[in-house]
């Protein structure tokens, strides 16, 4: 199948948004079925153990290749390289191909971390993930932090009006143990709730907000970037957006949760205790239920890519005062949206929803 995607509009609490064709995913070609690969759970994960993303990228057919990972990110949620050569221009150089050759709109690049303003970047699309910016809590009040450690999940980027579709995430150095990441499946956290109240969700939206980077940068003494920061409507230093609690992931055309700890705050059609009570809920959903996730372990240089649209993940801070860091390309897509006609993944599969199990 050829990505001759057409724009749709979509009409949404949200407003009229212009958007990939939500009821013509993309569908495998195969190019990738010759590297060996390992799907690491049933319904998330996959590792490819032999495969050098530079090759991809060098490749006759790169473009096709390219196009396949990024359905097959879409699809299994994150994918995993191990011991990768790519250096950060080819990182954003894949991280720009993943969004176009899957149809991102044009409008769309990629991100630039508001709290990372040009000055103090040497690169502004390449945000550090670094332990040592959690030992700058100044910002905030200890007492409000939860100690639990799942307190953390969370999808990217999701305060900005258009958020990311992909991230590619390489770490390159790392406590001697310690320091995994958690990636849990947005689909099957929908494909978990009762029909009934899964209905109930489709027509409400949420507020996002990321005002703690703000309240970071003036503790220390820089301002935020205002933009645009990757899009033209991701500007000033509200850093908040409205999106629905389930969205269509364009690529795959499958319905997934989109509330995610860190950044949702509201839900607008709900009092606030009503809100309050089904955000916990939703949360809980993608923290408690272990057969949803995929844990994995980093070796130096290894590579992951994963798809924010329909994904949660967290870091695992058992490594003390150990330095854990690596550099994060994220892509932008488009406004999420939910169209009514998209199916769930299990039922595009075949499949039984764990509610009928």
């Amino acid at each position: 199948m050829s990505n001759t995607q057409t724009s749709t509009e979509i009409k949404s609490q949200a407003g009229t948004l212009s958007v990939r064709a939500s009821t013509v995913p993309l569908v495998p070609t195969g190019a990738l079925d010759k590297y060996e690969h390992i799907d690491l759970t049933p319904v998330i994960g996959r590792e490819y153990p032999n495969v050098q993303l530079t090759d991809l990228l060098k490749a006759e057919n790169a473009d096709e290749l390219i196009r396949e990972l990024a359905i097959i990110v879409s699809q299994r949620n994150v994918v995993f390289f191990r011991n990768q050569d790519i250096d950060i221009e080819q990182q954003k150089l894949l991280g720009n191909k993943l969004g176009i050759l899957s149809g991102r709109p044009q409008s769309s690049g990629l991100h630039i971390h508001p709290k990372d303003p040009p000055s103090q970047a040497p690169d502004p699309e390449i945000h550090v993930i670094t332990s040592k910016a959690n030992k700058k809590k100044e910002y905030e009040n200890e007492g409000d932090i939860s100690r639990l450690a799942s307190r953390e999940w969370h999808t990217d980027i999701t305060f900005e009006p258009v958020p990311s579709d992909f991230a590619i995430l390489k770490i390159h150095t790392l406590p001697e143990i310690g320091g995994d990441t958690l990636w849990a499946s947005g689909y099957e956290a929908y494909d978990r709730l009762s029909p009934a109240f899964a209905k109930h969700l489709e027509g409400l939206t949420a507020l996002h907000s990321a005002k703690k980077f703000k309240l970071f940068a003036d503790a220390e003494g820089f301002g935020i970037h205002e933009g645009p920061r990757g899009n033209p409507e991701n500007v000033g230093s509200e850093l908040q957006a409205i999106h629905p609690i389930v969205r269509t992931n364009p690529v795959t055309g499958w319905k997934s949760l989109f509330v995610n700890k860190i950044f949702t705050k509201r839900i607008l059609e709900l009092t606030k205790d009503e809100s309050d009570a089904t955000l916990a809920y939703l949360n809980r959903i993608v923290a408690d239920n272990h057969d949803l996730q995929v844990r994995f372990r980093w070796n130096k240089n290894d590579v992951a890519i994963w798809s924010n649209t329909s994904t949660f993940h967290t870091v695992t801070r058992d490594y003390g005062d150990e330095l854990r860091q690596g550099d994060r390309v994220v892509s932008l897509g488009e406004k999420p949206y939910f169209d009514p006609a998209s199916k769930s993944r299990r039922e595009a599969l075949g499949l039984k929803r764990w509610f009928d199990l």
